[in-house]
Formats: structure tokens, C-alpha cells, sequence
């Protein structure tokens, strides 16, 4: 059935425009959310919101239903995937690293979307026809867990507690580079590059990116560090790492042009834990995975002796 939600606008939010002011609260992206006020599912006092930048006032009341998505165009395919956990809400996932997380141009199929058309009954449908189930998203050559909502209900809190930095994310990393200090935190905009589309940059007019970043182990002109992020922009911790000057070992696109060491892959980049509230009981939930056997081959072969 369509998901129906609403809200009452406080008196901090007023002046807000409708699109922004739905898309804080459900984990819808923005031209999602026009799309739907143009067909007219926003209502702001109980009549159809005519545009998206309409102003809101303070104990106005807005509500938005959310369709049923169409059946997914992704393909079901038969390909293996590791799943820590499943009940009827949400499930967690290992991706591999190679994989890209649902199908773009480039990338019909193979993706983790076509395993959980296959391993899984039933995904949520906010993401799209393309995205079925998926909260959030990590590179193709980062490997490690992945929330995945099984239905509309699970998908907007999970998204939700994402967009409040409450949702706990956890990366190991091996970088370039020596630290002076055991800890630290980079605080800095990240959008897209001024030059290259492909890529992302610090930027004074970014969105706002926290990590927080931890040696944990000092190696031969290396370190394995640990990350814990804020916020979950694209390519965050490659970006941020890189703007310190200890990118990713194997990072293609942020490592430097020559690379004192030989890895093949991608980045040696693993999201091992994440930890949120499940949408239904309450309880917190807290998952942890191994990296795996490059980034452990690495690790070794970077350890003084």
C-alpha cells in the first residue's frame, strides 16, 4: 500500500520551502519529492501544494503520500551475497569490493540490486525503480556492510537516522603516510569537482562532511587508521584523507599519480560496522565484518618487522 506521511511545521522551520522541509525528514531525494508534489501527493493544510518552493509557516500541516514504486527494471540474478542479517524489515548485507551497489549506464547488471532481487522477498520501492531497498551506498571498490530496507516503512527511518548522524558507520583504511598525531577530525564541504564531473573536491559551497579518524596501527610508510563518519557524502573519507595528504592506498582517482606501493583493486577501503535503532522493536542493532584478504595481505605486508 502507499505510504502515507505527515508533519506539523514548528515555528524553527517556518519560511522553509516544502521540497527541502520533506526531503530533512523522509530520506527522499529532492527531485523525488518534486516529482511527487507535481502530481499532486504534497498536501500543506489539506489542499495540493502547488509547487515545490512554496513557503511554509509555522503549525502548518503537510502530508505526502508515497506511491507503491513500479516492479524494479533491475534483473533478479543468481549471484552469491553474504547476509548477516534478515527479518521482515530490513536486512544486512556484505558487499564485496568490484561491486557497484544498483544498475547506471556502464553497469546493467551484477550490481548488489540484481543479488537482492534474488536472495531477498521483498525491497522497499522510495529509492526507485532502480534502487529497490537501498538507504545508502558505498563505492564500487569499497568493500563491507550495507543497510538494506524491505519495505517503505524500514527505508524512511533508516534514512532518517542517517540524515540525524545517528546511524554508526565505521571504516578501516590503509593510507599513505605517517601521522604526528593519534587522532583528528577533518571538517570540510565536500561537492562536485570544479573540472572533472567524476570526481569530488573540497568546496566552500560543498555540503557540509565530518570524519573523525583514528591510527590504529602505524605501518612501514603507511597506517591503518579507523574512520567514523558524521555525514555520508560522496567519496567523503577518499576526499577528506587525500585533503590531509594521507589518501587511500590504491585510491585511483584522489592517491597520488605515482604510488610508492603497487595495489591493484581499488582502495583499500572497508565499511566494517554499522549500528542504528531497527525501525520496528526499538532495539539497537550493531553489525561488525572482517575486511577482506587483500586488505588483509596489505596490512601484513606493510607491518615492520
Amino acid at each position: 500500500m502507499a505510504e502515507k506521511l505527515s508533519w506539523t511545521v514548528d515555528a524553527a522551520d517556518s519560511g522553509a520551502r516544502l521540497d527541502a522541509y520533506i526531503a530533512d525528514r523522509c530520506g527522499l531525494t529532492r527531485s523525488r519529492i518534486s516529482s511527487l508534489i507535481a502530481e499532486g501527493r504534497a498536501l500543506v493544510n489539506g489542499e495540493p501544494a502547488r509547487k515545490a518552493g512554496v513557503k511554509l509557516r509555522a503549525r502548518d500541516e503537510v502530508e505526502l503520500t508515497v506511491p507503491d514504486a513500479a516492479p524494479a527494471r533491475a534483473e533478479a540474478e543468481d549471484i552469491a551475497l553474504d547476509v548477516l542479517y534478515e527479518d521482515r524489515d530490513l536486512a544486512v548485507v556484505y558487499k564485496p569490493s568490484g561491486m557497484v551497489v544498483h544498475p547506471a549506464a556502464g553497469n546493467p547488471g551484477g550490481t548488489l540490486v540484481n543479488a537482492l532481487l534474488h536472495k531477498l522477498s521483498g525491497l522497499s520501492g522510495i529509492g526507485g525503480e532502480i534502487r529497490p531497498g537501498i538507504v545508502h551506498r558505498i563505492d564500487k571498490d569499497t568493500s563491507g556492510l550495507l543497510l538494506v530496507a524491505k519495505n517503505d516503512k524500514s527505508h524512511v527511518s533508516l534514512a532518517a537516522q542517517i540524515k540525524a548522524h545517528t546511524v554508526e558507520r565505521r571504516y578501516l583504511a590503509i593510507v599513505i603516510g605517517n601521522f604526528r598525531e593519534e587522532a583528528g577530525t577533518v571538517s570540510a564541504p565536500v561537492g562536485r569537482h570544479p573540472t572533472d564531473r567524476k570526481k569530488m573536491a573540497i568546496r566552500l559551497d560543498g555540503r557540509e562532511a565530518v570524519t573523525h579518524w583514528a591510527v590504529l596501527e602505524p605501518l612501514r610508510g603507511a597506517a591503518l587508521i579507523e574512520c567514523g563518519l558524521e555525514t555520508g557524502r560522496t567519496h567523503q573519507i577518499r576526499v577528506h584523507l587525500a585533503s590531509i595528504g594521507h589518501p587511500v592506498l590504491g585510491d585511483p582517482a584522489y592517491g597520488p599519480k605515482k604510488s610508492p606501493f603497487p595495489v591493484k583493486g581499488g582502495q583499500l577501503l572497508h565499511a566494517g560496522v554499522i549500528g542504528f535503532i531497527h525501525p520496528t522493536t526499538g532495539e539497537r542493532m550493531r553489525f561488525e565484518a572482517e575486511p577482506e584478504e587483500r586488505f588483509k595481505i596489505w596490512r601484513n605486508r606493510l607491518r615492520a618487522d
